[in-house]
């Protein structure tokens, strides 16, 4: 079992900056990647950024040179730095916790992003 706690969403205008945290606690040193989604009102939920296990970075093309995806492992904690924000990134981003080997994923609660025009 894992728990993932998001923190750090709230409003920003357009072009602004947010940081999320997403703090881990349990069963993490078998996870092989730790992932941002989000999901706006009435759409699906969408993978943003990933950082796997031994540090390899992936970013969804519409995030890509604005959002920056990282891990302390002393700290047990992800981040993703969302630089140039735009209106329609408003959205509730989650947390999530991959283990390959018997495909399980957990999730955090969510935070809720707003950015305003």
């Amino acid at each position: 079992q894992v728990q993932l706690v998001e923190s750090g969403g709230g409003l920003v205008q357009a072009g602004g900056s947010l940081r999320l945290s997403c703090a881990a606690s349990g069963s993490i040193y078998s996870i092989s990647s730790m992932n941002w989604y989000r999901q706006a009102p009435g759409k699906q939920r969408e993978v943003v950024a990933t950082v796997t296990s031994n540090g390899n970075r992936f970013y969804a093309d519409f995030v890509k040179g604005r959002f920056t995806i990282s891990r302390d492992n002393a700290k047990n904690t992800v981040y993703l730095q969302m630089n140039s924000l735009k209106p329609e990134e408003t959205a509730v981003y989650y947390c999530n916790a991959y283990y390959s080997g018997n495909s399980v994923s957990y999730w955090g609660q969510g935070t809720q992003v707003t950015v305003s025009s």
